[in-house]
Parts: C-alpha cells; structure tokens; sequence
C-alpha cells in the first residue's frame, strides 16, 4: 500500500514571530511522524505568501523601515505588546532559538519572492532552507529582509543561485505580480491572519500551534490511510483546533 500523501500549504508571513513558531512545530511533526513513528505518510509542503502590513505602510520597494519594538508598540499598544514578545520569548527560550524583536520591520515582497523562485528552481527540498533562513535573518539575527544583500546571501548559502544571480532576481520584478496575486487570493478566500496551515485542502489549523497538535492531526491521517482503489478516507473527526475548509479544495 503505497504511503498517503498529504499536501500542507503553509500561509505565512515573514514578518510574524508567530509564523516562525508555527513553521518550525510543523516541521517538527513531520520530521517525528517520519523518523520516529514512521507513519505511511509522505507530506508536500507549499509556501503561500501573506502580507500582514499594508503596502501604504510598508511599501514593497523596502524604502521604508520602522524600527520593530516601534512598530509593534505603535500597532497593539505597550501592554498589549509586552505580553505578546514574552510569550515569544518564552516558547523561544523553551526551544532554544534566539528570537529577538531586534532590527526594522520592512515590507516582505522580496523574501516572498525569493520563496517562490526557491520553490520553481528546486520544489520544497530547496525552498524550505530558504523560508527557514528567511526566518533566522529576520527573527533571529535582526537583518532587513528587504534588503536585497540580505536575502541574496541567503539564496547563495542555500545553494539556490550565485550571489550576483541573486541580486540581479531581486533587483528585477520577476514573481512580483505573482506574490501580490497569491496575497490578493489569500485575503478574497478569507484568510485575515496568519499562520494558517491548510491540510489536503480541507483543513484549517490556524495560529503558532505545537507540535503535538500536528502529530495528531498526522496519526489520524496515517489511520485512515488508503482505500484499495487509491483514494483517500476520511479521518475521524479531527481534534481541535483542526477546522473544516473547503478554501484550498
């Protein structure tokens, strides 16, 4: 019986502390239900970009950059605030990845880009070392992922292209439309906050959840498996926070 596939199209924006934590569990999950349970299941991974800040705000040129602990205090407020980066800071403590709200927030247009060029060079075995580097460079080392030396050092880290190549893609506006069509699309279906991680395109798990929630999420997958005619069955009913959607069917 061949291993069910299943398909996670991860909505993120690499702006969001938040999409890092619910990245990074996800692919705990699968690296635990693979390595260690070895579940039948093999799982395709897709990127959909987001754009969380208005590009009135932040426009996608990058020309403009606002100090993080600013932005946020600006935009939730000083309390409000406090609580969300020690919440970040506590999961980041317990995981022991240094998440800090150093830097500038700036438009994430480029690093989208560079995701999807990731994505159309190499699938997802080259394209997630770039959304997780995207991640470390803005969230863990205080880069601007709008800077275009930023994000072509790390596409010639991952060895995604030369450096120079790198460049020249960011400098142009290749996949530009394509970001802001897929942003646009993501906004029309509904989507208002991210993450969000659709599954098979018929279930919702929104917000940073843990790992756990996605092993079980995984293992119910895994138990309804494949009928003899390859099809796949419905699982029993999903635990929470799973939601039924037909958004991405």
């Amino acid at each position: 019986m061949p291993d069910r596939v299943v398909k996670l199209t991860i909505v993120n924006d690499f702006t969001c502390p938040n999409c890092c934590i619910g990245q990074h569990e996800l692919l705990s999950a699968v690296s635990y239900c693979q390595d260690t349970l070895q579940l039948p299941l093999s799982f395709e991974l897709e990127h959909m970009p987001f754009r969380l800040v208005n590009s009135a705000l932040l426009p996608s040129d990058g020309s403009t950059k606002i100090d993080k602990e600013t932005f946020y205090t600006n935009r939730y407020g000083k309390d409000k605030f406090q609580k969300f980066e020690s919440a970040i800071s506590n999961w980041a403590k317990e995981k022991n990845i240094p998440i800090s709200f150093r830097g500038v927030m700036s438009q994430s247009t480029r690093a989208h880009r560079l995701a999807l060029k990731a994505g159309q060079i190499g699938g997802q075995q080259l394209q997630l070392p770039i959304l997780c580097g995207i991640f470390k460079a803005n969230l863990e080392d205080g880069k601007d992922i709008a800077d275009i030396q930023v994000l072509a050092e790390i596409a010639e880290t991952a060895k995604m292209m030369s450096k120079g190549e790198a460049v020249r893609f960011l400098e142009s506006d290749e996949l530009e439309r394509e970001v802001d069509t897929k942003c646009e699309k993501a906004r029309n279906i509904g989507i208002t906050g991210v993450p969000l991680i659709i599954i098979d395109g018929k279930w919702a798990v929104s917000g940073g959840q843990s790992s756990d929630v996605f092993v079980q999420i995984f293992k119910k997958l895994a138990a309804a498996g494949v009928s003899s005619t390859g099809i796949y069955s419905a699982p029993s009913p999903m635990p929470a926070p799973v939601i039924e959607t037909g958004i991405f069917a």
